[in-house]
């Protein structure tokens, strides 16, 4: 599976970006898929995760309430809608999908098989 993120930018703290991600399987749709960043100097973390069915959802607690993910699997692609953005959501925001990643380890960077190259994310003060 490849996947192409895309969508990321330079926005002032209190915006919106939705960000994408495309994938090149047409079985996409029976892959968990998961959000990460990575600021500089920082690990790569966890921000949300949608399952293939697209009914259970998943988000790191720094994002709850202002991140939504969603998939349209007809078009082999996830979302995340981010919205009342702060400066410390700065970072390069990676998507990535597995097959069987299960609930405990849907939030580990080692729970996903493949990964998109990254969108730089830039929130203004």
């Amino acid at each position: 599976v490849q996947l192409q993120a895309s969508g990321g930018g330079l926005v002032q703290a209190g915006g919106s970006l939705r960000l994408s991600c495309a994938a090149s399987r047409r079985t996409f749709s029976s892959y968990t898929v998961g959000w990460f960043r990575q600021a500089p100097g920082k690990e790569r973390e966890f921000v949300a995760a949608i399952r293939w069915s697209g009914g259970s959802t998943y988000y790191a607690d720094s994002v709850k309430g202002r991140f939504t993910i969603s998939r349209d699997n007809a078009k082999n692609t996830v979302y995340l809608q981010m919205n009342s953005l702060k400066p410390e959501d700065t970072a390069v925001y990676y998507c990535a999908a597995g097959l069987g990643v299960i609930t405990t380890t849907l939030r580990a960077v080692y729970g996903y098989d493949y990964w998109g190259q990254g969108t730089l994310v830039t929130v203004s003060s």
